[in-house]
C-alpha cells in the first residue's frame, strides 16, 4: 500500500490562492472520492485559463491503511499531505500550517457539498469570523430507517442552534480566516475540537454567524455499532472539557442524571418529526432511549473512576 509523503512540504501550496479547503481523512476513501468529485467540478469552474485557480484543495491523511494511490491519480488537483498524529484535529492543524492562503474553508471526508458551495464560500469569505453553514443528513442505505438513521435523521447536526445559542460551528462545513485561526491558536484534540475552537475564538472577540444558504450534506450513521462509537467518543471529549478535579466530577455525574431524565422528554420529537415514515418512529425512540441510559452509565463511570487521555 502507497501512502502520501510523510513529508508535507514535499508538495508545497501555489502561492496567491485566496482559500484552502483542509479535509482530514482516515480509512474512508470511497466517501472522500463522492466527495472531492463533488468539489473539483466547482473549482475548475472558476478557474481563470490554465491558471491553479483561487483554491487550495488540501487532504490530510491520518494514517490509512487504505490504498491511496487510485483517488491520488485520480484527482491531481488535490494536495495530498500526511499526519502521523491521530486525529482529525492534528489533520486540520497541518493542513492550514502546510497551506498559505487567507481564508480557511473546513469540511469533513464523508460530507458532499452542495453545488455552490464554494462559489457561496468565497463569495462569504475574507470576513474575520466564524461562518457555520447548513448540514443535512442523508440515508446511504434504502429505506426503511434502521433506528440508527432514524435517531440521526432527527437529532444529528443541529448547526443553526450550535452557532446562535453555543457559539460554534460543527467542522464539517466552517469557514474562517487565517488571522482568526493564528489569534485563536490550533484545534485541540484531547477535547471536542470544534466547540472548543470555535468558543475560544469567540472569547477572543471574533464573531459568529449561520449561513443556511452554505450547504452539505453528511451521511447517517446507519447501525448501532457506529452510532455507539460516535457516542463513546464524544463522551470522552465532553469529559475532559468539562474538567476533571472532584467538584467537575460531580457536576459530571449530576448530568448524567440529566441525560437519562431527558429520553423521554424527546420522544415527542421523534413523534412530530415530518422525515420519518409510521415505521421508523418506534425503533428511532428505541435507539434514543438506548443512547441516554448508555451515555449515563458512561458519564457516571467517568465521574468516578475517570477516563484515560484521548489520542494516546
Amino acid at each position: 500500500m502507497s501512502t502520501p509523503s510523510s513529508d508535507p512540504g514535499s508538495t508545497p501550496p501555489t502561492q496567491g490562492q485566496q482559500a484552502a479547503i483542509i479535509i482530514p481523512h482516515y480509512n474512508d476513501v470511497v466517501r472522500l472520492r463522492t466527495c472531492l468529485a463533488a468539489l473539483v467540478p466547482q473549482i475548475a469552474a472558476l478557474t481563470q485559463g490554465d491558471g491553479p485557480g483561487p483554491v487550495d484543495l488540501v487532504v490530510i491523511d491520518n494514517g490509512s491503511t487504505q490504498d491511496l494511490d487510485p483517488i491520488m491519480a485520480d484527482f491531481p488537483q488535490a494536495r495530498f499531505l500526511s499526519e502521523p498524529q491521530k486525529g482529525a484535529a492534528p489533520a486540520r492543524n497541518t493542513g492550514v500550517r502546510e497551506s498559505t492562503a487567507p481564508c480557511l474553508f473546513f469540511i469533513d471526508a464523508d460530507c458532499v457539498p452542495d453545488p455552490d458551495w464554494l462559489k457561496t464560500a468565497l463569495d462569504l469569505s475574507g470576513w474575520d469570523g466564524i461562518i457555520g453553514g447548513r448540514v443535512d443528513v442523508f440515508d446511504e442505505t434504502p429505506p426503511p430507517r434502521s433506528g440508527a438513521e432514524a435517531f440521526e435523521t432527527v437529532f444529528a447536526f443541529p448547526q443553526e442552534q450550535y452557532v446562535t445559542r453555543k457559539n460554534f460551528s460543527v467542522t464539517a462545513n466552517l469557514l474562517t480566516t487565517r488571522k482568526v485561526f493564528e489569534d485563536t491558536g490550533p484545534f485541540d484534540g484531547t477535547v471536542v475540537e470544534d466547540s472548543d475552537w470555535c468558543q475560544r475564538a469567540v472569547a477572543r472577540g471574533w464573531p459568529i454567524a449561520y449561513h443556511p444558504e452554505l450547504g452539505v450534506g453528511h451521511p447517517t450513521r446507519n447501525d448501532w455499532s457506529a452510532l455507539r462509537r460516535k457516542w463513546k467518543r464524544t463522551t470522552a471529549e465532553n469529559y475532559f472539557a468539562g474538567g476533571t478535579d472532584p467538584v467537575s466530577r460531580l457536576r459530571w455525574a449530576l448530568r448524567a442524571g440529566a441525560v437519562l431524565a431527558s429520553a423521554p422528554l424527546h420522544i415527542p420529537r421523534v413523534l412530530r418529526h415530518p422525515a420519518l415514515a409510521a415505521g421508523e418512529r418506534a425503533p428511532c425512540i428505541g435507539v434514543l432511549i438506548r443512547l441516554r441510559v448508555l451515555r449515563a452509565g458512561w458519564m457516571l463511570r467517568q465521574a468516578v473512576f475517570g477516563e484515560r487521555p484521548l489520542n494516546t
